[in-house]
């Protein structure tokens, strides 16, 4: 299999979760969205604490 088999097997399964379990979808994308704040809070702090 080839990367573009992969990226496309991907799209698929992606396409097909979304169209089976939208909740949980939303809600991968939601704690990931938050995720993805939480540790560029930490980082801002981060950067802040340096003198």
């Amino acid at each position: 299999m080839n990367k573009k088999h992969l990226k496309i097997t991907a799209i698929a399964f992606a396409v097909w979760y979304v169209v089976t379990r939208p909740e949980a979808a939303a809600a991968l994308v939601n704690s990931t969205l938050g995720g993805l704040g939480g540790a560029a809070e930490s980082m801002s702090r981060f950067v802040s604490a340096i003198p």
